[in-house]
């Protein structure tokens, strides 16, 4: 199976007028098995691109259930290299491409060159490193295009319109946009300035959008659709789904089929 790249699959998503589920899982949460049955499970049940957070000891962008989530993975002794093997063996059976929310530390730590080839070699197709701010950006971003990834950059509702301009030109795939300031983790109610931030960015940029943090549920899947985003960006409410002890996978079935019909609705 021939994966596409992170902006190939938004073009095939536009062209079918279909707005884009990204659901989010914690790698090795609650252990490398079940992360890989849950990842076959989005793929089938309507995913369109799935984001793997590697476990980090200071996930700064997380709130509580994606911070607990890391802490059981890390004390599973979850490492990168395990994370790697496993989409290395897995991607190929995937139609949705990988993408991997990473902090920049173990990058730094490993080297940019190194750690983009190992990347790119084990299948990933997208990265989202929440704390790389793009004046820090150019040494991934000069590296990516020939490796065939794509660095996703994040604009949050404080950013001001001259650096969203910025951001936009330099983000590859799509852009994050941020739903509201803080972590990430579910919410009661998305955030009304979504609506205007994507109107804005609209005026700015062709490329698409994908909103996340705070998206706990069907209906806001459908009301940042409905506000014109081209992908809903679902974290926190997978990662408790799939931690439910004997019925995690099932879960995060159910609740992928609940977003995918509530985004195919007219």
């Amino acid at each position: 199976m021939t994966v596409p790249t992170i902006s190939e699959r938004f073009e095939q998503c536009r062209a079918r007028q279909r707005c884009a589920l990204i659901p989010f899982l914690t790698a090795g949460d609650p252990d490398l098995e079940t992360t890989v049955a849950a990842l076959k499970a989005l793929d089938a049940h309507g995913a369109d691109m799935i984001e793997l957070g590697m476990p980090y000891s200071d996930p700064l962008a997380d709130g509580p259930v994606i911070q607990a989530a890391a802490t059981r993975a890390l004390q599973r002794g979850t490492r990168l290299e395990a994370v790697l093997e496993m989409t290395t063996d897995l991607h190929r059976q995937l139609g949705a491409p990988l993408i991997l929310f990473t902090y920049y530390n173990p990058i730094y730590h490993r080297g940019v060159s190194s750690f983009l080839k190992a990347v790119a070699q084990a299948g990933i197709k997208g990265l989202v490193i929440p704390d790389l701010p793009l004046e820090e950006a150019e040494p991934v971003l000069a590296q990516t295009a020939n490796l065939g990834l794509e660095l996703t950059l994040l604009i949050a509702p404080t950013t001001s319109t001259e650096r969203m301009q910025a951001i936009a030109t330099a983000s590859q795939g799509f852009i994050y946009l941020v739903s509201t300031t803080g972590v990430t983790g579910m919410r009661q109610e998305m955030a009304t300035r979504v609506q205007e931030l994507l109107h804005t960015l609209r005026q700015i940029t062709p490329k698409p959008i994908g909103v996340g943090f705070g998206i706990a549920s069907p209906e806001h899947a459908r009301q940042v659709r409905d506000w014109g985003a081209d992908a809903a960006i679902v974290g926190s409410a997978f990662v408790k789904r799939l931690a439910e002890p004997d019925q995690g996978v099932a879960a995060v079935t159910e609740f992928c089929q609940s977003l995918r019909a509530a985004l195919d609705r007219p």
